[in-house]
């Protein structure tokens, strides 16, 4: 037990390794949910969904979230069902998977806290602007990571939309036409059961479009998570002062080094590019 107990830490604790850290966070926070909630359940116990579910869950009356704002992080760190948080952890790993090759781990994390954000936001908004939804306001909650999931979908499909996944009966299918579809499902959804989190899909999902066209205009939306980040994790540390090598070249790509990834592309396809090249062809979009 103290080796497997060794070995998370050790997984969790490593540099550049942002992907899985959100996965193992999410997992551990199911693990204790649902065993917090059998517990209870067998003793008889309304403690659960009376105080501790609604405590984690995001509420949709915005009389009740402004006495539980932190409900916006914790939301989409939270689920009680094992498929709800299986589907959520595939899609993450397989999207953010691009998202880390080509803009690398820091920006991967401030996106999926971003999306997050952003479908917490607009489910607000529609349960307490909308007739439709304001007569289940009161009654309604949400959790789950698929806000953010969808914002780095997204994010990734504009990045690379001619990244292609193979699909099982299907074959080799563009990323940006599986998002769509995802989009257009959640958008059809808001009428029915799943209509909040269908909402914040389309919020996670709008982050992540406009998170990389401004990042690809110089405009990093995370510059703010990054700070706050920084700031806690240097608490207590020794100040340093840093000197810089001002002759180092920081420059863009040079046109020969594009031109030569463009011909690689041509001949082998994006897949063939390694995660230096993805991030040489990002940066030159950026210009």
């Amino acid at each position: 037990m103290s080796s497997l107990l060794d070995e998370l830490k050790y997984n969790f604790q490593k540099q550049d390794n942002g992907l899985v850290k959100i996965i193992m966070i999410n997992v551990a926070v199911f693990l204790i949910l649902s065993i917090t909630s059998v517990i209870l359940h067998l003793s008889q116990s309304t403690v659960y969904h009376d105080y501790i579910l609604p405590n984690f869950a995001i509420p949709a009356d915005l009389s009740t979230f402004i006495y539980k704002p932190w409900t916006i992080f914790t939301y989409f760190f939270s689920h009680e069902e094992i498929l709800h948080i299986l589907f959520n952890m595939l899609g993450l790993y397989w999207f953010g998977r691009i998202i880390h090759e080509f803009i690398g781990n820091r920006r991967l994390i401030n996106l999926y806290i971003l999306g997050g954000l952003a479908g917490g936001i607009l489910y607000l908004i529609f349960y307490n602007t909308i007739p439709f939804f304001r007569q289940q306001a009161s009654v309604s909650i949400m959790l789950g990571a698929s806000a953010s999931v969808f914002a780095i979908a997204a994010g990734a499909a504009t990045l690379a939309p001619d990244y292609r996944f193979n699909l099982l009966f299907i074959g080799p299918v563009r990323i940006i036409f599986i998002v769509g579809f995802y989009i257009i499902v959640s958008f059809i959804g808001m009428k029915q059961g799943n209509a909040g989190g269908n909402i914040a899909h389309l919020g996670g999902a709008f982050l992540g479009f406009v998170y990389i066209r401004l990042l690809q205009r110089g405009t990093d939306l995370g510059k703010p998570i990054n700070i706050i980040a920084g700031w806690i994790k240097n608490i207590g540390k020794p100040k340093m002062k840093v000197y810089s090598n001002k002759n180092k070249d920081l420059s863009h790509p040079s046109q020969s080094e594009i031109d030569a990834i463009l011909d690689k592309i041509s001949r082998s396809g994006y897949e063939s590019l390694s995660k230096e090249e993805k991030q040489k062809l990002f940066k030159a979009s950026q210009k």
